[in-house]
Order: structure tokens, then C-alpha cells, then sequence
């Protein structure tokens, strides 16, 4: 049995909670993959998956199981980016989560990263913040773009590296819809309230400060429709009258869109702190080296400052 790869199946199985589509994604076949866990098991001498017609999660063994297979599998990784980059030139995997709202931000990080240093792979996620801030802590992922003003981010100690302050806009079609995208005059979030929105589902962080920011202005919208989908959102726009709540960063991937018009929320003006984040302790592979290093570079902040925050009808 190969340890590291029978560990490596397993995070893969939790991460896509499917003995199919893990299997898929490790590029082996089902039986392989079972047979490879059942191992695992006969060598500890514990079940750590909860089997029934389909996968139900890991024991308590499992997860005892999974965590010090996280740190061995990102020990391992920082080995082989040690010896494959004597050269100099950082290679690897770097496995990054990014909050929905951030994705777009996150994207253009992961590919100019990729851009200085073609030996890295970068590996994107779209993951909630709870997801992210346990992924960093048990090394199952090596940095995450998400709001860092959480208390769990202060609670679980991780290192912070701001990026940019996030911006609200109302977004809708106006107008002919081969007009050009423009910049709106400020909305109040208690004129907000009154449209036909399209909004986040609750359980989504971006969601939660909407709704806060919309209670201290003393209304409470009410959702034409919710999704947890921020592609599902832009689209959504498209079809008037529909509007969307949504950060600077997706209104900045909307102004490649004829007929939209984005207007700033105000009263309450609402800034959210977004930063990658990485875990306290630990040391840094040399692709997690590689990123950090891009992430305090100033034509990178110069980059996130155009397609983020407060954005501007000249960017």
C-alpha cells in the first residue's frame, strides 16, 4: 500500500463526499479507489468511512485520519517543489480557495502567477468561508482570498495579507440593451430595498452583510428570487427588472456587458476587507513562497484596485 496516495484518496472522497467523482478526480477507477481505502483501513486497524448505499462521511478514526493526512500529503509537496526547484524557478501544485464574490480577483491572481512562474500549477476552488478558514488550518489548502474581518479568522490565528477593501453596487439593465455599460448615481440601500432583487442565499457571508447593512438602514428586502450562484446573479441582471446586491469584483467582470448600469450603495457605505489569508503555522512551500511575494507586489495592487473596491468609469 502506498501511504501517501491512499491518503491523497481519501481527502479527495471528503472533498467530493462521491467514491465516483473522487475517483475521477485522483484519474483512477472507482473499485481502485474503495479498494485503496480499504486498505487504509486494514493498516490502521479502524473503518474510517461510514459506508451505506452511497458515501455518509468519515468515523471520528476518519477524520483523525484526514487531518494528519493533510499534513503529511503538504509535507510531501513542499518536498518534491524543494527538489524539482533547485533551479531557482518555483514548481509545484498550489491549491487556492477564494470566496464566490472573489473569484474573479482570484482568477486573474492564479493566472498571473502561472504567468511568472510556468512551472507552478495553480488549483482554484470557489469555497464558503468556513470551508476556506478550516482548509488553511488543517493544511488541506495553501491560501485562501476571503474577508478576513471573520472572527473565525482571528479565532484560528491565520496570517493575513490585505488585498482590497470591496464595494457594493446595485447592478440592472437600463435602457437599450446595446447601450454601454455605465456608472449610475449612488443608490440608497433603503431605495435598494424597494427593486425586484435577485440575491445570494443566506447562508453566504456576502449575503450576511447585505442584510446587515441593509437593517441598519431600516428596511428589509424582500428576494425576487436567491441563489447561490454569483453567475447565476449576473445572468440574472440580464432580464429586467430584475437588479442584483453584488462586490465591486463581479461588477467588474459586468462591464464587458452592454445595457447595465451599476450604481454605488450608500447610506450606509458599506467596505469589506478582502485578503488572502494562510495558515499560522507551518512552513510555506516554495509556490505558497512564489504567491505571497506577487500579493505585495505593487503593479499586482495596482490590477486589483481596477477590477475591485470602488472601481470607476475610467478603468
Amino acid at each position: 500500500m502506498n501511504l501517501l496516495e491512499s491518503l491523497r484518496y481519501l481527502a479527495a472522497l471528503e472533498q467530493h463526499r462521491h467514491f465516483g467523482r473522487a475517483a475521477q478526480a485522483c484519474h483512477i477507477t472507482q473499485p481502485a479507489l474503495s479498494n485503496a481505502i480499504r486498505a487504509l483501513e486494514q493498516a490502521f486497524g479502524a473503518t474510517v468511512v461510514r459506508r451505506g448505499r452511497q458515501y455518509e462521511g468519515l468515523t471520528p478514526e476518519g477524520e483523525l485520519a484526514l487531518a494528519h493526512g493533510h499534513r503529511m500529503l503538504h509535507e510531501a509537496e513542499a518536498l518534491r517543489q524543494a527538489l524539482a526547484s533547485r533551479s531557482g524557478a518555483p514548481t509545484g501544485q498550489l491549491l487556492i480557495g477564494a470566496v464566490p464574490s472573489a473569484e474573479p480577483v482570484a482568477a486573474r491572481f492564479a493566472a498571473r502567477l502561472q504567468a511568472l512562474h510556468p512551472g507552478l500549477r495553480p488549483v482554484l476552488r470557489s469555497l464558503s468561508s468556513p470551508e476556506i478558514e478550516a482548509g488553511l488550518d488543517s493544511l488541506a489548502l495553501d491560501l485562501g482570498l476571503g474577508y478576513s474581518g471573520r472572527p473565525e479568522v482571528h479565532a484560528r490565528k491565520l496570517a493575513v495579507w490585505p488585498q482590497y477593501d470591496e464595494h457594493c453596487f446595485v447592478l440592472q439593465a437600463v435602457g437599450a440593451p446595446e447601450a454601454p455599460f455605465a456608472f449610475g448615481p449612488p443608490i440608497a440601500w433603503a431605495e435598494a430595498a424597494t427593486l425586484s432583487l435577485a440575491l445570494l442565499t443566506p447562508e453566504m457571508h456576502f449575503r450576511a452583510l447585505i442584510d446587515a447593512a441593509f437593517a441598519d438602514a431600516g428596511v428589509r428586502p424582500r428576494a425576487a428570487i436567491e441563489t447561490n450562484s454569483v453567475l447565476a446573479l449576473l445572468m440574472a441582471v440580464q432580464q429586467p427588472p430584475l437588479a442584483a446586491v453584488l462586490p465591486g469584483a463581479l461588477v467588474g467582470v459586468a462591464r464587458c456587458q452592454p445595457g447595465l448600469q451599476a450604481r454605488p450603495l450608500v447610506a450606509p457605505v458599506l467596505r469589506t476587507p478582502i485578503a488572502f489569508l494562510t495558515a499560522p503555522t507551518g512552513r510555506p512551500t516554495l509556490a505558497l513562497q512564489a504567491a505571497l511575494a506577487l500579493a505585495r507586489q505593487a503593479d499586482w495592487q495596482a490590477l486589483v484596485a481596477a477590477h475591485s473596491g470602488a472601481l470607476s468609469v475610467a478603468a
